[in-house]
């Protein structure tokens, strides 16, 4: 294999839709379902076989305090048997919904907190070779809690979370040493860290564009 100088201007994802030759869906879950596709490289012969989850979409929040402590909530996630540290997370299953909205809608559901200041802080593919899910971290600062009375009602899973606030810094030893495996928390946790080093200049508008964003998201 030849190696090449990749620049600064090449360093971005590039959209390239192959048409899918077939399409149907193997599995109807609960929550996503399993899409099996057949598509084609360029000049070659025979069809590629691949099985997906379909996914909406997810947003996840970095929560700071004037302390500059991230907020963590500790859940169970059935399919890996642990009780995980991770930020505030849900899905975007409500059609149209922005994803600022659903980003403040979750950080009220999930740690019952509302944020004045809110920014777009880094988006990923949370796992692109098998399922389509892409995942928008904000970052939210300027916290105050939701009035008693207007607090959600946690259910199933939910129902166990258990918050608290951590030192970034521990926060990021945390992720190198392999105690915090979360996804979006390891990858959130980081990028916070280096954007506060570099003075917060890396945030983008929490609206800012996400070309990323499954399409029937709305």
């Amino acid at each position: 294999m030849d190696f090449t100088d990749i620049t600064s201007e090449q360093l971005h994802d590039t959209p390239d839709p192959h048409a899918a030759e077939s399409s149907e869906t193997v599995f109807d879950g609960a929550i996503w379902d399993v899409c099996r596709e057949t598509f084609r490289m360029a000049g070659q012969e025979n069809a590629l076989t691949r099985e997906f989850i379909t996914h909406p979409g997810a947003v996840s929040i970095v929560a700071l305090d004037e302390r500059d402590r991230v907020l963590l909530i500790n859940q169970y996630r059935h399919p890996v048997r642990l009780r995980m540290w991770e930020i505030p997370a849900g899905l975007l299953d409500i059609s149209g919904e922005p994803a600022l909205d659903a980003a403040q809608r979750e950080l009220g559901e999930e740690a019952d907190l509302r944020a004045e200041q809110w920014d777009t802080l880094v988006d990923f593919d949370n796992s692109p070779g098998s399922s389509a899910e892409a995942n928008r971290i904000f970052l939210a600062r300027g916290l105050s809690e939701v009035p008693a009375a207007q607090r959600f009602t946690r259910e199933g899973e939910e129902a166990e979370i258990v918050a608290g606030f951590a030192d970034l810094d521990d926060a990021v030893a945390a992720v190198l040493d392999g105690r915090l495996t979360s996804p979006a928390a390891a990858l959130g946790v980081l990028a916070a860290h280096i954007a506060r080093a570099r003075d917060w200049s890396t945030l983008r508008a929490p609206d800012a564009p996400w070309s990323a964003r499954p399409q029937h998201a709305g």
